[in-house]
């Protein structure tokens, strides 16, 4: 099969698909590694509101969605960045999801994101504004019966005064939570409002003060997320919590050897990147449950060009690629995201993610895939 793509001077240029498909697999109740998937939402197309304003999601679409991940038995990090949230999806349109997901899916595994995102933005907030914004929707999840994600807060850098406010502020979060949390350090590349966070200028004095308030709390904290895009810095961390404390990968660049591990230790995962590459995530933990090393590695290492590609700075837009592929892969019906997103990246990224993910056997019905994208040529005009 073939689809005549535009090169980087706009010439029409014949790719013949690969005819690669990842094998299918499920993972059983006690996988070789804890795998959760960020998911993305579906925006509904035909609501009359802007795309600057409240988000519309079509709620059908993306709970089917979550059906697909659960089905692989992947858990679902629901309600964090993947799903916009903070770029398009409100703290009220936030709670709905969790309160949809985990109704629909009541045995699955299912961390739900946990901020400070209904602070009015552009406004100076008090470290106590912070600390009640995060008990509000600590009490809010709670009551739904979900687990927690305490994901970082853009308010809290500009009222921090510096670490021993992160430390006292985390301690009384954590203190209102009744079931071990999964904490989340979330690079400046994701988010430019959190350069700064932990009250550090360096990533050592970073790491110092969130071992201390791992350590300070270590029956409240399941684990920690890192998304710094730095293995070094992840195995710096990994190798220093506390007996007990899982870390959660969040590097979609270097996941494949972060998960596979190393004598000392290894990741789980919590990845953004996990929505489109899930079968390939399903599979290969599924041969690393089966002690085949190599296999795992054979399965997940070519998918990191694309998964670098759809990461790409600016970072931020990675959602972009991640709806693009599920519109391609038929999980949606469009390729239209909450606030408008998906223009925020340029044509010859698509056609370089439609390449790489035939290359990693991601596209599961190659006609559809070709068919729609030949669809979003016709739009930009080719």
């Amino acid at each position: 099969m073939k689809i005549a793509l535009p090169d980087t001077q706009g010439r029409l240029v014949d790719y013949t698909l690969s005819g690669k498909m990842v094998p299918e697999a499920v993972l059983g109740p006690d996988p070789a590694r804890i795998v959760y998937s960020a998911a993305h939402v579906v925006a509904d197309p035909f609501a009359a509101a802007d795309p600057s304003g409240r988000a519309a999601v079509d709620w059908d679409r993306t709970l089917a969605f979550r059906r697909h991940l659960a089905g692989l038995g992947l858990g679902i990090a629901e309600a964090m960045d993947t799903a916009q949230r903070g770029m398009g999806l409100d703290w009220p349109g936030a709670l709905e999801l969790i309160r949809r997901t985990r109704a629909e899916l009541p045995d699955a595994l299912i961390a739900n994101g946990c901020g400070t995102d209904h602070l009015a933005a552009g406004q100076a907030h008090s470290l106590e504004d912070v600390r009640r914004a995060y008990l509000t929707q600590v009490e809010a999840i709670q009551a739904l019966g979900g687990r927690i994600i305490l994901m970082a807060s853009r308010a809290l850098v500009p009222a921090a005064r510096g670490p021993g406010d992160y430390i006292r502020l985390y301690a009384d979060v954590l203190a209102a939570c009744d079931q071990p949390v999964i904490l989340h350090w979330l690079g400046e590349m994701f988010d430019p409002a959190l350069a700064g966070y932990w009250g550090a200028e360096t990533f050592d004095q970073a790491l110092e003060t969130v071992l201390q308030i791992i350590t300070e709390n270590v029956t409240k904290v399941d684990g920690i997320k890192i998304s710094l895009l730095d293995k070094d810095k992840e195995i710096v961390l990994r190798r220093r919590l506390p007996a007990g404390v899982k870390m959660y990968t969040g590097d979609d660049f270097n996941y494949p050897e972060l998960i596979e591990g190393d004598a000392q230790g290894h990741s789980h995962a919590l990845l953004g990147i996990f929505d489109p590459l899930a079968p390939a995530a399903a599979y290969a933990v599924a041969q690393l449950g089966q002690g085949d090393r190599a296999g795992f590695r054979a399965t997940l290492d070519p998918t990191v060009p694309l998964a670098r590609l759809i990461f790409r700075a600016p970072t931020q837009y990675y959602k972009t690629g991640v709806v693009f592929l599920a519109w391609l892969n038929g999980f949606q019906d469009h390729f239209i995201m909450l606030n408008g997103a998906q223009a925020m990246r340029p044509l010859p990224y698509f056609t370089e993610v439609f390449r790489s993910a035939d290359g990693c056997g991601l596209l599961r019905d190659p006609d559809m895939a070709v068919t729609r994208m030949k669809r979003l040529l016709v739009l930009y005009g080719v």
